[in-house]
C-alpha cells in the first residue's frame, strides 16, 4: 500500500519511482483519492526534477488506462487503426484534410479532437462551424462512422483518460503546463487511448508555435516519440514551421471551407500541402500501408486526384449528423460574417516576419476563439486570403480579407493584423516547411 504523500515526497527529493507507484497516484487522481494540493505537489516536484523515460512511459500509460481505452476488434475492419495530433498553431487545418486522406488509402482514422487553447484554433470549433455536425456521439455511433467513412473526428469523451482531464485543469493553474514530461503523457495518454496501431506527430516551431523555441520543440517531438513507441505505439514526429500562418485563412469556417477547397482542388495552398502530406506520408509508412515515404506521397496524391478524399470528408459529415450534400455546396451551409473587406498594408512592401501568435490572437478578440471557457464561439468571423511571407504586397494586393459583424470589428481586427505583420524591401530566406524528421531509433 503506498501512500500518495510519499511518492510526492521521493520525487520531491529527486529519486525514480516505480511505475506501480505511479500508477497508484494517478488512479488517486481519476477517483478523487489524491487531492488537489497533492496533485500540484506531484506536478512540481515533476516539473522541478523531471521524469525518466521509464517514468514517462507509465504516467503515459497509467492515465491512458483510467478510463476507457477503446477497442476495434468487433468491427472487424480491414486496415489498421492511424492518428494524427499537432501541438496546434494558427491556421493549421491539417486534421479536416489528412483524416479523410489517410481512410482512403484504406486505414481508419478514430481522431479524438480538441478545442482552441489560448491562440491555437481548435479542429472541434471548426467542426462547429458545419450545421448538425455532432462532435460527441456515443461510442456505437463513433464505431459505425469510423467503419462505414474511415473516419470520424470528434471530442474526448469523459471516459477517455479522466485523469489527464483533472491532472491538467490542477497543473493549469499552478505554473506545471510546460513541463515536458508532463506534456508528453497529457497528449499522448489520449491519443493511446484510442486503440491506435500508429501515431504521427506535427510538433510546430516558430513564432505561432506552442513551445517557446526550436530546441524545446525538438524536445517534446523526440520525447513523444520515445514515450509513445515505448507504450508499445509506433509514432514518428515532424517538426514543422509555424514562423507564418499554416493554410490561406485563420478562423473557424473560414478554415472548413478552406478544407473544402483544398479536397476538392479548387484551391490548394502550397505549404499547407505539403505539410499534409509530409505527415500522412509518414504515417502510412509506419501503419504499414505504403514501402516508403515516396509511395505513400503518390497515394495521397491520387485520394486527391481521384475525389476519394472528399467522398470519405463528405461521409464523415453525413453520418456524424452534417448535411449529407455538404461537399457540393458548403457556402450554402457556412455561416457568413456580415463585413466582408480586404485589408490592406498602410504601405507597400515584402512581407518579411509575421507575429503568427499575434494573429490568433486577433482571430480570438474577434470572437473566433474564447478568452474564458465559458465563451462561445463565432464561427463566421476570421481571415482569409492571408498573404504569405516573402509575399509583396500594396493597395491592390491586400494582407488579408477579414470577416467581421460590424464595422467597428472589422477596424480593430485589420489594425491587429496590419501591426502583426512586418513589411521590409528584401524578401527573407524561406524557412522550410518541415525541419525535421524524428522517428524511432529502434524501428
Amino acid at each position: 500500500m503506498f501512500l500518495p504523500q510519499e511518492i510526492i515526497r521521493k520525487k520531491r527529493d529527486g529519486h525514480e519511482l516505480s511505475a506501480e507507484e505511479i500508477r497508484f497516484f494517478v488512479n488517486g487522481i481519476a477517483d478523487n483519492s489524491v487531492s488537489e494540493g497533492q496533485i500540484a505537489a506531484f506536478a512540481m516536484a515533476v516539473f522541478f526534477n523531471d521524469m525518466t523515460m521509464a517514468e514517462r512511459v507509465a504516467l503515459t500509460t497509467g492515465m491512458r488506462d483510467s478510463g476507457t481505452v477503446l477497442s476495434w476488434d468487433h468491427l472487424n475492419l480491414d486496415g489498421p487503426i492511424l492518428d494524427k495530433h499537432s501541438t496546434g498553431g494558427v491556421g493549421d487545418v491539417v486534421s479536416l484534410m489528412l483524416g479523410p486522406m489517410i481512410a482512403a488509402c484504406g486505414a481508419y482514422v478514430p481522431m479524438i479532437s480538441g478545442r482552441g487553447l489560448g491562440h491555437t484554433g481548435g479542429t472541434l470549433d471548426k467542426l462547429e462551424s458545419i450545421p448538425g455536425y455532432d462532435i460527441m456521439p456515443d461510442n456505437k455511433r463513433f464505431g459505425e462512422v469510423v467503419k462505414s467513412a474511415g473516419v470520424a473526428i470528434i471530442g474526448q469523451t469523459g471516459e477517455l483518460a479522466p485523469a489527464d482531464k483533472r491532472f491538467y485543469a490542477t497543473r493549469d493553474i499552478t505554473a506545471t503546463v510546460d513541463s515536458i514530461s508532463l506534456i508528453t503523457a497529457s497528449i499522448l495518454s489520449k491519443k493511446l487511448a484510442a486503440g491506435l496501431d500508429a501515431l504521427v506527430m506535427d510538433v510546430k516551431v516558430g513564432s505561432g508555435a506552442f513551445m517557446p523555441t526550436y530546441e524545446a520543440s525538438e524536445q517534446l517531438a523526440q520525447c513523444i516519440v520515445e514515450v509513445a513507441n515505448g507504450a508499445g505505439v509506433p509514432t514518428s514526429a515532424l517538426l514543422t514551421d509555424m514562423n507564418q500562418v499554416l493554410a490561406s485563412s485563420a478562423g473557424n469556417a473560414v478554415e472548413v471551407r478552406e478544407a473544402v477547397n483544398f479536397l476538392t482542388g479548387a484551391h490548394r495552398n502550397s505549404r499547407l500541402h505539403r505539410v499534409t502530406l509530409s505527415l500522412g506520408a509518414e504515417l502510412l509508412v509506419l501503419g504499414k500501408l505504403a514501402r516508403d515515404p515516396e509511395h505513400a506521397w503518390q497515394m495521397l496524391e491520387h485520394t486527391l486526384s481521384s475525389g476519394a478524399a472528399a467522398e470519405h470528408f463528405g461521409k464523415m459529415v453525413a453520418g456524424l449528423g452534417g448535411p449529407a450534400d455538404f461537399m457540393d455546396s458548403p457556402d450554402r451551409y457556412l455561416p457568413k460574417a456580415k463585413v466582408v473587406r480586404p485589408v490592406y498594408p498602410e504601405h507597400k512592401g515584402i512581407v518579411t516576419a509575421m507575429d503568427t501568435r499575434a494573429i490568433g490572437m486577433a482571430v480570438v478578440n474577434l470572437g473566433g476563439g474564447r478568452k474564458v471557457a465559458s465563451d462561445l464561439i463565432d464561427h463566421k468571423v476570421g481571415f482569409d486570403n492571408l498573404c504569405a511571407l516573402r509575399q509583396e504586397v500594396d493597395s491592390h494586393t491586400p494582407l488579408a480579407v477579414l470577416h467581421a459583424n460590424d464595422d467597428a470589428q472589422w477596424e480593430a481586427g485589420a489594425q491587429a493584423l496590419r501591426e502583426a505583420i512586418t513589411l521590409g524591401d528584401k524578401a527573407p530566406a524561406a524557412d522550410p516547411e518541415v525541419y525535421r524528421l524524428v522517428r524511432n531509433e529502434n524501428r
